[in-house]
């Protein structure tokens, strides 16, 4: 089985026939699909879908895009929706200073917040970082050593990662695994490929960020969650493994960030 780790799949992009995406997922063996939140709107509808179907789970959480919606009644019902038996993390939220839009003291603070109330409700994050190395590293230093959660087991996800071997490293030594997404399969792929072959199996996710960041056979369509499998054929193919073994990996690491208070002891 695999798991596509981060999708979204409640957006308008699937809204006339996301029931045949779920079900080509199925036929190729993807057996759980985790459709994020971004926005209250858009966590609201994450967690329809995830009604729908038994295998779509949700997240909840305000991406550094929707920051500017951020008030204290945001996180009253953040609280609330991250009670429905569906959700499973809190994200994707954190920081993003790639355009330079947003400001960055707003944005830190937002990403605390969250953080903060992922760890009173002893919930996962999904971690957006997008040219924000230095202070996404000093925001999850400070809440790992003030985190109330359990820190034998993984913290979160750093979702589809774009950074650096050394910045993968260090954000596993937090105690955060890291989401490899569809860009490892470009004729560019930067660190994704050292960052793959380096890292220990029970580190790595997998994702496609769909509808966005379709694979490089699929260049300029829409993603889907049945196109996971070609991100783990490109990390088989990376590390010399069989697909197999990095099917049950990825599998195992999401069924342990994810439903880890559903596995038996």
């Amino acid at each position: 089985m695999l798991i596509d780790s981060h999708c979204h799949l409640h957006d308008d992009a699937f809204a006339h026939d996301v029931g045949a995406v779920i079900g080509r997922a199925r036929e190729a063996g993807v057996g759980r699909v985790v459709t994020i939140g971004t926005s209250i709107a858009e966590s609201r509808a994450a967690i329809a879908l995830a009604e729908q179907f038994d295998e779509v789970f949700a997240t909840v959480g305000i991406a550094p895009h929707d920051e500017h919606q951020f008030t204290d009644e945001t996180l009253v019902q953040l609280r609330e929706l991250a009670q429905h038996p569906k959700v499973v993390a809190l994200g994707e939220f954190g920081l993003d200073y790639h355009y330079n839009t947003w400001q960055r003291d707003e944005q830190i603070r937002i990403f605390e917040q969250q953080l903060q109330l992922a760890s009173e409700l002893n919930k996962p994050v999904v971690i957006h970082n997008r040219d924000a190395d230095d202070d996404t590293l000093c925001v999850l230093r400070d809440f790992t050593q003030h985190s109330a959660l359990n820190t034998r087991q993984s913290l979160g996800v750093m979702h589809c990662f774009s950074s650096t071997l050394d910045m993968a490293q260090r954000c596993v030594e937090l105690g955060f695994l890291i989401s490899l997404a569809s860009p490892i399969t470009y004729p560019k792929p930067r660190a994704l490929p050292d960052v793959a072959k380096t890292l220990s199996l029970d580190s790595l996710l997998i994702e496609t960020d769909a509808p966005l960041l379709a694979p490089q056979s699929q260049r300029g369509k829409r993603n889907e969650p049945s196109l996971v499998r070609e991100v783990a054929l490109k990390i088989a193919e990376l590390r010399g493994e069989s697909f197999e073994t990095i099917a049950d990996a990825t599998t195992r690491n999401a069924e342990r960030l994810f439903w880890r208070n559903h596995l038996a002891p």
